[in-house]
């Protein structure tokens, strides 16, 4: 054993003797008096300052009187996490860590200094990608009021570190809105921080939909506890409902009421994956779609009041109910103190309440998102109407139930009978008459003169009237009249004798004869009320990433769709209606519609839009 220590002090006097070697970077001036000299790479790899000893001291055990008790791992993570608060360290990771709901007590010694040194930087601004566990548990601290003053600063930290690590691992936006949410109600803060909240854009959707078909399901609020706001319905919004008869009577007054067909057809549309308002059908005959939609909307409130067992909007959406809600579900939280009783609403629809400690959420539960039953209902009465008004862009038939059909026909049926019973009446003047009755008051002109003007030689003034390219008219009067056919050498006695009897007689241009410019502006008036469209082809309307979001929809690429929503920075439904709007000078129609399986490019428009993409 002495002669390997006499070999060891040898090997080190050899080492610092080396002028190489004492000007080496591997060497430093630190000296570390209560380590040993030389040290192996385990024990470098496993060496922790005492906070984290002591922060591992902290036991699941907590002694007490008379008996002592487990805590769960989310106490154990608080109060860790809470002895850790304000600690940094130096000291980089560069390998992964996986776990399912990770806390502390999930890490090695390695991984413990690791995410501290990760967790300095995020504080100081500098957000990198790690391992997506690492990100969970900073998230839970913050979920938890670890490293935040107050809970305002709490939600603007959790904000902002989503905003910026969604970048880098977009599957937390799964959990995030709802903890962002729950923290807002939690806490009691400000509603308006949520103002870009998916859910409760949807509520109001829901509520409004509801509010303007109450009038004509009144059963609908009675089923619907919080739905309604005002204490008192203003009278103007309540309409009367008709008796839903057979034959030609529309399920809505005729004339039709614009201001509530349009509140309604507003509401539907913003809740239906079949954008009916951006048809074409919807542009060139806006007041006939517009109508039969709302009427066909009308009867089938009544009908699914009185023939199922739930309304239309309750079985489109859900029915209000209140449930037991848990705070930040699929997070690791601990609650120090029992929540005291409170009542947060979110909107009309949407309450959260606490009594005892326990949360409930009072909300609408069923389907959170845009019916595709409105949307086939929307379809098929855009598809019928287009038939029934011989409109030249017919859309491809799908199969519907007989009794909505059967709905839709009579709801048609019933408005073109209106309509046309109190059409305005139509004058249509033929411009090829023109020269003849410039001619025939030439004639009438040269028979009223008496022999006296004519011997005298009297001239006549002609007033032409001639439209310019501007549309106004231009007079021009002649000193001699102009030469018409049926001049006076051809007038015969008959209208030389009728002249002299009556002198005084009026010009036909003042007895009721259309004078030019009548007939001039008559020309000029549009024929017919459905515009010209340009059908020439132009430059792509689309940007870059919605031509590549529509090229993953036909490939049926739903990852290549992802990674295009994701990096657009809004909502699916969101792009999705971009390009409808950006499409539709092109196709008259709307192109993409939500199926059962997602949005889905419309069978009819496939080559279409795979024109524009070319």
């Amino acid at each position: 054993m002495g002669d390997k220590t006499e070999d060891v002090r040898a090997l080190i006097e050899r080492i610092t003797s080396s002028e190489r070697m004492r000007t080496s970077s591997h060497f430093s001036d630190a000296v570390y008096r209560a380590e040993p000299i030389l040290t192996t790479g385990r024990q470098m790899a496993t060496y922790l300052p005492d906070r984290y000893r002591e922060m591992r001291a902290i036991s699941r055990w907590q002694e007490g009187e008379p008996h002592g008790r487990w805590i769960t791992e989310a106490e154990l993570f608080w109060r860790q996490g809470t002895f850790m608060a304000d600690f940094e360290d130096d000291c980089p990771y560069h390998g992964t860590f996986k776990a399912y709901f990770p806390t502390y007590a999930d890490m090695s010694d390695r991984q413990l200094r690791g995410y501290f040194t990760w967790r300095t930087a995020v504080r100081r601004g500098d957000i990198q990608e790690t391992s997506l566990s690492f990100a969970f548990v900073y998230l839970y601290e913050l979920l938890n009021g670890i490293g935040v003053s107050d809970p305002a600063d709490g939600f603007l930290k959790l904000k902002s570190f989503w905003e910026a690590y969604r970048e880098f691992a977009p599957e937390i936006d799964r959990y995030v809105p709802i903890w962002l949410r729950d923290y807002v109600v939690y806490h009691g803060l400000d509603v308006s921080l949520l103002s870009n909240d998916s859910a409760i854009a949807f509520d109001q959707a829901l509520f409004e939909l509801v509010r303007q078909s109450a009038p004509f399901d009144p059963d609908l609020l009675e089923n619907i506890d919080e739905l309604v706001v005002d204490d008192e319905p203003k009278e103007e919004t309540v309409a009367p409902r008709p008796p839903l008869g057979r034959g030609k009577q529309s399920a809505l007054q005729l004339p039709a009421d614009i201001e509530l067909e349009e509140a309604l057809l507003v509401a539907a549309d913003a809740l239906s994956t079949y954008r009916i308002r951006l048809s074409r059908l919807y542009k060139d005959y806006h007041d006939d779609l517009r109508h039969v939609f709302c009427s066909v909307y009308v009867r089938l409130l009544a009908y699914y009041r009185r023939n199922r067992s739930n309304g239309f909007v309750e079985t489109m959406f859900g029915e209000q109910m209140r449930m037991t809600y848990t705070m930040f579900a699929n997070a690791v939280f601990f609650e120090s103190t029992p929540h005291p009783p409170a009542d947060v609403e979110l909107d009309p629809i949407h309450w959260y309440q606490c009594r005892g400690g326990t949360w409930s959420c009072i909300r609408v539960y069923g389907t959170r998102g845009k019916s595709p039953l409105l949307a086939k209902i929307m379809r098929e009465v855009d598809r019928r109407l287009r038939d029934a008004l011989n409109y030249p862009h017919p859309l491809k038939e799908k199969a519907v139930p007989k009794y909505l059909a059967s709905m839709i026909d009579r709801e048609i049926e019933a408005w073109l009978t209106w309509k046309q019973a109190h059409a305005p009446r139509k004058v249509e003047i033929d411009l090829s008459q023109l020269a003849g009755i410039r001619s025939a008051a030439a004639v009438t002109r040269e028979a009223l003169l008496t022999d006296e003007e004519r011997d005298q030689g009297t001239t006549v003034k002609t007033v032409e009237k001639t439209p310019t390219q501007d549309g106004t008219i231009r007079v021009e009067e002649n000193a001699q009249p102009p030469y018409w056919p049926g001049s006076e050498a051809e007038l015969g006695d008959e209208a030389k004798r009728s002249a002299a009897r009556n002198p005084e007689a009026k010009r036909p241009e003042h007895a009721g004869a259309p004078a030019p410019s009548a007939v001039l502006a008559a020309a000029t008036a549009p024929a017919g009320n459905v515009p010209p469209r340009n059908e020439s082809p132009s430059d792509s309307p689309l940007s870059p990433a919605q031509a590549a979001y529509l090229q993953a929809l036909l490939t049926e690429d739903e990852d290549a769709k992802t990674e295009v929503v994701h990096h657009v920075g809004i909502s699916e439904d969101m792009l999705v209606d971009a390009i409808n709007e950006a499409l539709f000078d092109l196709l008259g129609d709307t192109a993409i519609e939500f199926g059962s399986t997602g949005p889905q490019v419309i069978e009819d428009y496939e080559d279409d839009v795979r024109g524009v993409l070319a």
